[in-house]
C-alpha cells in the first residue's frame, strides 16, 4: 500500500511538473474553445470565421492565390466581403502538431501589440473542416523575396531601406523578448514588407513563452536550417540568445544579399553564418558586402555596412554570453542609423562582457574606434562546453 502511494505521488509530481513547463496545455485548449462555434463568435480575443467564408475569400483556395509555403502550412491571399484583404494560413493535414501550432499562434499573438508584428484577424473553429488562421495581408512580399528571390532585381532595397528593415525587425524581437516570448524561427522569409518597406514579423507557430525565472528551456531544436543557434542545436537549450543568433544571420543577408544556405558555395561556407565569419576573420569583409550597395564609392555606406557586419559577428558567436541582447542590438542599430549623416559612426555595445585571453574580440568591441575596425584581423571566440 505504501509503495503504491509513493508511486502515485511521484507520478502526480512528474505530471504536474511537465504540465507547468509545457506551453501547450489542455487548459489553454479549453479556454480557447469554451464557446466554440462555426462563425460569428469570439474566443480567446479573436473572431471566428466560417470555413465557407474563407473558402469564398480565397476563391476555393485557388493555387493562383498562394502567397507562400512553409514547413507547417500554405498561405493564401483572400478578400473578405467587407473589403479587407487577408492572408489565410492553411495548416497541413498531415502535420501531427497542427492543433498545437494553431493554438500556440493564437495565444501568442493575442498577447502582443506592436507595429512591426503581423496582426491576427481571427481563425476558424475547431469544428471547421480545416484549421485556418487569418492575418492582415502584407502586400510587398518577404524580405527574402527582395534579397535573393523573385523581387531581387528591382533595386528597391537600397542601403537606407535595408538599415530601416534591420532596426524595425530588431524592435519587434526586442519587444517579444520583453514580453517573455522567443520567436524560434527568425528568418528573412518570416519578415514581411508593406508598400513602404515597413516590417511585419510573422509566423509564431513554434514560438515559446519564456518564464523570467528560468535560464533556458530544454526542448528539441526547432527552426530553419541556416538560422538555428548551434548551441541550441548542440545542447537542446533554448534562450532568447537563440533569436539573437538567427537575427545575426538576417543581418548578414541584409549586407550580402546572399541566402542563409547555398549548396553552390564551398563546403565549409554553405552556411552563410560560417561564410560571413570566415570573411571577417580574413579581413575580407569587402567580399561579403553586396557590391550593388555602392560601398566602394560611398564612404558612409562602407562605414555603416561594416558596422553592421561587426554587430552580426557578435550575434553569431558560439558563446552565448558574448552575444548581445536584442535590446543592445537594437540600440546599436539605431546608433548606426542615426549616424547616417554624421562624419563618423561608432558602435557602443552595452554588455560588460567578461575578459579572456583567448577572446580578442571582446577587447575590440569595448571601444571600436571606427567602423573600419572590421577590416582589422579578428579572432573568433573559442567554443564552450555545454552545461546542464
Amino acid at each position: 500500500m505504501i509503495t503504491s502511494l509513493a508511486v502515485y505521488v511521484i507520478w502526480r509530481y512528474k505530471k504536474r511538473r511537465f504540465s507547468s513547463s509545457h506551453f501547450f496545455s489542455t487548459r489553454i485548449l479549453s479556454n480557447i474553445f469554451n464557446h466554440d462555434a462555426e462563425g460569428g463568435s469570439i474566443y480567446f480575443g479573436v473572431p471566428v470565421f466560417s470555413y465557407s467564408e474563407l473558402e469564398e475569400a480565397t476563391d476555393d483556395f485557388n493555387s493562383s492565390r498562394v502567397l507562400g509555403e512553409g514547413g507547417y502550412g500554405t498561405v493564401y491571399y483572400g478578400k473578405l466581403k467587407d473589403g479587407r484583404e487577408i492572408a489565410v494560413k492553411r495548416l497541413y493535414e498531415h502535420n501531427c502538431k497542427r492543433m498545437e501550432q494553431f493554438v500556440n499562434e493564437i495565444d501568442i499573438l493575442t498577447r502582443l501589440r506592436h507595429n512591426n508584428l503581423v496582426t491576427l484577424y481571427g481563425c476558424t473553429s475547431r469544428r471547421s473542416r480545416e484549421l485556418l488562421l487569418v492575418y492582415e495581408y502584407i502586400p510587398n512580399g518577404t524580405l527574402a523575396d527582395h534579397l535573393h528571390g523573385d523581387r531581387a532585381k528591382d533595386g528597391s532595397l537600397t542601403w537606407p531601406v535595408r538599415m530601416n528593415i534591420a532596426v524595425e525587425t530588431a524592435s519587434a524581437l526586442a519587444y517579444l523578448h520583453a514580453s517573455d516570448v522567443i520567436h524560434c524561427d527568425v528568418k528573412t522569409n518570416n519578415i514581411l514588407l508593406d508598400h513602404n518597406f515597413g516590417v511585419k514579423v510573422a509566423d509564431f507557430g513554434i514560438s515559446r513563452l519564456f518564464p523570467n525565472d528560468v535560464s533556458h528551456i530544454s526542448t528539441t531544436p526547432r527552426g530553419t536550417p541556416g538560422y538555428i543557434d548551434p548551441k541550441y542545436h548542440e545542447c537542446y537549450q533554448l534562450t532568447s540568445k537563440s533569436d539573437v543568433y538567427s537575427f545575426g544571420v538576417v543581418l548578414v543577408e541584409l549586407i550580402s544579399s546572399m541566402p542563409a544556405v547555398d549548396m553552390n558555395r564551398h563546403s565549409q561556407e554553405i552556411n552563410l553564418a560560417n561564410y560571413a565569419i570566415n570573411k571577417i576573420i580574413k579581413s575580407a569583409v569587402n567580399e561579403l558586402i553586396d557590391p550593388s550597395l555602392g560601398f566602394d564609392s560611398d564612404t558612409k555606406t562602407w562605414e555603416m555596412t561594416t558596422s553592421v557586419a561587426e554587430l552580426a559577428f557578435l550575434c553569431l558567436q558560439t558563446d552565448r554570453e558574448v552575444r548581445p541582447t536584442m535590446v543592445e542590438v537594437l540600440d546599436t542599430l539605431k546608433e548606426i542609423q542615426t549616424n547616417l549623416n554624421a562624419n563618423e559612426a561608432k558602435i557602443v555595445v552595452a554588455p560588460p562582457f567578461p575578459e579572456s585571453e583567448d577572446i580578442f574580440l571582446l577587447k575590440k568591441v569595448k571601444s571600436l574606434p571606427s567602423p573600419n575596425s572590421v577590416t582589422d584581423k579578428w579572432t573568433t571566440c573559442s567554443d564552450i562546453t555545454c552545461t546542464k
